[in-house]
């Protein structure tokens, strides 16, 4: 009798521990999706300020038609990505674009000046914190799952889960790892 008692408990047991080293994989496979989606969308908003960017630059530079090109290239490549290194490439190629108006509006004091060119660059430099902190969400979220998938007992789950590894989000040219400083000083 006492033997049953056991071996109930036992199954028991292994029942709880399998649910929740399921759920575990589950959650972290949706924290997953969540930080890319974060991402997606603190670069969705940088790419809707280009056009502003760009005509703002327009205005004052207009002869500056490589550089406006480039830009506006880059916002259709990102708005375009569907996948984490699509994304990646597309993010850093934006980010050299825009470093490149910037560059371009250092040569126009009136520019700088320019109170709407200002908020831009306000715009886009909370932007750009945005979009570092959600790439670092992402690949904290990405680290924990993978940790999951090779760790016991979670990595007896990971077929039952549905889950598998994920990539983390790296700027493929490590020239591009920094976010570009979009700040003028006086």
């Amino acid at each position: 009798m006492w033997v049953v008692v056991v071996l109930v408990v036992l199954v028991l047991v292994v029942l709880v521990v399998a649910f929740m080293q399921f759920n575990k994989l589950r959650k972290s496979s949706v924290r997953v999706d969540e930080g890319y989606a974060q991402i997606e969308v603190q670069l969705a908003r940088r790419a809707d300020l280009i056009p502003n960017l760009v005509e703002t630059v327009k205005g004052y530079a207009s002869h500056e038609r490589t550089v406006l090109e480039a830009v506006t290239a880059a916002r259709v490549a990102v708005k375009s990505a569907h996948s984490v290194d699509e994304t990646a490439a597309a993010d850093g190629q934006l980010t050299r674009a825009v470093a490149d108006v910037m560059v371009v509006a250092e040569n126009y004091p009136d520019l700088k000046a320019s109170a709407n060119f200002l908020a831009l660059q306000e715009e886009l430099s909370t932007t750009e914190n945005k979009v570092a902190f959600a790439r670092q969400f992402y690949n904290d979220c990405v680290r924990v799952l993978n940790e999951a998938m090779v760790t016991f007992p979670s990595m007896l789950f990971v077929s039952m889960a549905g889950v598998h590894k994920r990539d983390f989000y790296e700027v493929p040219d490590p020239g591009q790892r920094n976010a570009p400083n979009v700040q003028f000083g006086p």
